[in-house]
């Protein structure tokens, strides 16, 4: 199924206008859906960057804040969101070029990114490979190269069902059969957030429905297993990964949720160390999403690191 680019306008501007999203269209070697949540032209754009399994809407609690005080864009990367692949590779590496060229072809000018889990990693990637193209990264618990320690049991077990050749699409086949669409959804905050009950009730209507148009595509776990692979490739081999860490120049905050069960905070404690000049702030009490589980405090964050580094006037 491949909806036309009218159809998917007018799909997500159902799902984004309650947080002032408006859908758009570019082509990069095919569509990429990317939400405009608006914001004053005189400062340096933000373009924010979902995790695996993620799209624009994990960024809905807190872009309306953020656009308050410069432009604000979300996308959908390739085999997420409204962004079918297509035929094009969902591989991190890919992604991080596809980032590249968004930068370059729709916004025009450097940029603050921020990433969340893969969106980090692609972010730190793309940021690495053209410094020229982004003034700040904000890294939300990003996917880092582990430090020798027993992972969550059940993100372990997750992970290698991805790994596994034919037992990976037959799990995310039977997920889809015999889980509701909002199911699918309230399983993503569970698994996301340190308290569920902290999630906002628009937002995860806002995902089943996203969901619900996502079973239309028929390539949709092959892109994500592919992307998921992807992603434990470079965790598996770090060197090149721990390099473009080391590369990057531009300001970076990173932010982590202590209690993330996908990407430990040791793993963050590491980075931290590895790279002083960083800010890091360690999140108490959230987990992997703490745009979503506690917008306010890390709009705070956020705003004062940004105010700090002149990247944008708060």
């Amino acid at each position: 199924m491949t909806l036309p680019r009218s159809a998917v306008e007018a799909v997500d501007t159902a799902l984004s206008a309650p947080w002032g999203g408006i859908s758009n269209i570019a082509d990069l070697d095919g569509d990429m859906h990317w939400v405009d949540f608006g914001g004053p032209e005189d400062s340096t754009p933000i373009v924010l960057v979902h995790g695996l399994g993620g799209s624009h809407l994990n960024w809905v609690r807190v872009a309306p804040t953020l656009a308050k005080h410069t432009r604000v864009y979300a996308v959908d990367l390739p085999g997420f969101g409204l962004t079918q692949a297509h035929g094009r590779t969902t591989h991190i590496q890919a992604n991080a070029a596809l980032l590249n060229r968004f930068i370059d072809t729709v916004v025009g000018k450097p940029v603050i990114l921020f990433g969340n889990s893969m969106g980090g990693m692609v972010s730190a990637l793309a940021t690495a490979a053209r410094p020229d193209s982004v003034a700040g990264l904000v890294l939300v618990d990003p996917a880092l190269p582990l430090p020798i320690r027993i992972p969550d049991p059940v993100i372990a077990a997750q992970f290698l069902v991805y790994a596994l050749p034919y037992v990976g699409e037959q799990a995310m086949s039977l997920g889809r059969r015999t889980m509701t669409d909002e199911q699918l959804a309230t399983q993503m905050t569970n698994l996301c957030f340190v308290d569920p009950t902290r999630a906002d009730s628009e937002v995860v209507a806002a995902g089943a429905a996203l969901s619900k148009i996502r079973r239309g595509f028929a390539t949709q776990d092959a892109e994500f297993l592919q992307a998921a692979r992807s992603l434990l490739t470079v965790l598996a081999r770090p060197q090149k990964y721990r390099k473009a860490l080391r590369d990057i120049s531009a300001p970076t905050l990173l932010l982590h949720g202590e209690r993330d069960r996908l990407v430990s905070v040791a793993a963050a404690r590491s980075a931290a160390t590895a790279h002083p000049h960083w800010t890091t702030i360690i999140l108490g009490d959230t987990g992997h999403t703490p745009q979503l589980e506690l917008p306010d405090e890390f709009n705070r964050h956020v705003l004062a690191w940004l105010s700090h580094t002149s990247l944008i006037t708060t």
